[in-house]
């Protein structure tokens, strides 16, 4: 069996991938902490990242017509980069994925356990609700895709219309008065603006999910690359002026005083509360639950596509590509809810703290991964088009994605520099966290320099399972 065809839409995958980046939870929980490191520029940083996720998009999209596969990243890089790299990128994705959407589950419980106490008075620990988060991601992430998607659906459009009814008051009411001294380049050669970057190109993390489920969509040579321009125009956009607002609330002289202050964390609430009222900030205290929860439900299902395509392809165990009668991945699920309650429980264990540890630790490795990926996909598609453009335009697959190559480079070394800004974390405690990345690349390319020395014929298969090669575009 496969996975269920032609189950989803433009409009569907748009949901995946703007929920996967959880809008709300980005701007109101993570955002003041942008802001606290990277300064008043904050609002340039998410603008300039979503404008290298839009160049890498332009040749991401182009090749999504020429190949589809659930193992996106691993396929793409494969096909443009050689087998050995790309199934050492596979498993880059795999252990990355995972552990952003385990984070968040983590986080879920945070946002859930502080909501309910301050909102309705109930004190429930962080630990129960991220167990119930877990619980619930399996079932729908066992049932079909399309259920995932209206759950994602309702979620992303409650959030965004909260966070509109605050910048409507703070353009309507002033705030603390509107300046465009966040969008000044030169406040992006302060010290913490580095740093910064692992936050703003995190925000984008699961736009690529539109070729995570080509193999699930009606006719994807539409409408990934329109769910994928639409996904990342609407972020960009979105993003730079929510944070603009989020600053503008407290003016350029008080912004980054309050974000690094006690409290800061709840900035956005506290702007809301006072520009709006009380009651819209309780309702922005239960959105930024769902909204994670989406972007926990979102996470699930890209990671079990990876254990389903790797599966499939033998280079994880093949039982992980069984599909359910629903055309899920039913096996992936069921690895990817243990492998997330094996971490949180051993993180419960330790009496690590849920949001500072367990939620910016597992997601500040997971998104090093990820614009790895991105920038070895990016070249990916400069050398898949370089002998033969398949009708595509110079600047769309080669000057695009090269530069997006050449930027992700830089962020990825200035994130590098600047991970102690993230994770407070000692030096020692950094290097552990970063090293799972080029641990697992280097165990997967072995693997397929193993396979290519003992099986030609299976090597020669890796990375071609349910490739389309079409005619010239």
């Amino acid at each position: 069996m496969s996975l269920a065809r032609n189950a989803i839409g433009t409009a569907d995958l748009v949901f995946f991938v703007v929920a996967a980046a959880a809008p709300l939870t980005v701007m109101a929980g993570v955002a003041p902490f942008a802001i606290g490191i990277g300064g008043v520029v904050a609002p340039l940083g998410y603008l300039l990242s979503g404008i290298v996720v839009g160049l890498f998009a332009a040749g991401f999209t182009a090749m999504s017509a020429h190949v589809r596969n659930a193992g996106a990243f691993y396929a793409y890089i494969g096909r443009g980069l050689g087998k050995i790299t790309g199934l050492g990128s596979a498993y880059v994705a795999v252990i990355s994925y995972n552990l952003i959407g385990i984070g968040l589950m983590a986080a879920f419980g945070v946002f859930a356990s502080s909501t309910v106490s301050s909102v309705f008075g109930l004190d429930v620990p962080w630990q129960v609700w991220t167990l119930l988060c877990v619980a619930a991601v399996g079932v729908l992430g066992y049932l079909k895709i399309t259920l995932s998607a209206r759950v994602l659906g309702v979620a992303l459009v409650l959030e965004v219309l909260i966070l509109l009814v605050f910048e409507g008051a703070v353009l309507l009411r002033g705030g603390s008065g509107l300046s465009l001294e966040p969008f000044n380049p030169a406040g992006l050669f302060s010290g913490g603006a580095g740093g910064m970057f692992v936050l703003s190109i995190g925000a984008f993390i699961g736009f690529e999910a539109t070729a995570i489920y080509a193999e699930e969509a009606r006719d994807p040579r539409r409408t990934v690359p329109r769910a994928t321009y639409a996904a990342v125009a609407f972020l960009a956009v979105f993003y730079t002026f929510t944070v603009w607002m989020i600053i503008s609330a407290y003016g350029t002289d008080q912004a980054v005083a309050v974000a690094n202050g006690e409290g800061g964390a709840d900035m956005v609430f506290t702007a809301t509360s006072r520009l709006v009222g009380t009651l819209a900030a309780d309702v922005m205290h239960v959105l930024i639950v769902t909204s994670c929860f989406a972007a926990a439900l979102a996470f699930h299902n890209a990671s079990t596509r990876y254990f389903y395509a790797l599966g499939r392809e033998g280079v994880l165990p093949r039982p992980l590509a069984r599909i359910s009668r629903n055309g899920s991945p039913a096996v992936a699920v069921a690895v990817q809810v243990a492998l997330s309650l094996a971490v949180i429980v051993a993180g419960m264990a330790a009496g690590s703290d849920p949001y500072d540890v367990i939620f910016l630790w597992t997601n500040g490795t997971g998104i090093i991964g990820v614009m790895a990926l991105q920038a070895l996909a990016a070249l990916a598609v400069v050398v898949f088009f370089r002998k033969d453009s398949r009708g595509y335009g110079f600047g769309r697959v080669i000057a695009a994605p090269f530069a997006a190559f050449l930027a992700l480079g830089v962020m990825i070394v200035l994130v590098i520099k600047n991970f102690d800004l993230l994770t407070a974390a000692s030096p020692a405690v950094n290097t552990l966290l970063i090293l799972p990345v080029p641990v697992v690349f280097a165990i997967g390319a072995a693997l397929a320099w193993r396979i290519r020395s003992r099986d030609s014929a299976r090597y020669a298969l890796l990375t071609t399972i349910d490739v389309e090669e079409t005619a010239h575009a």
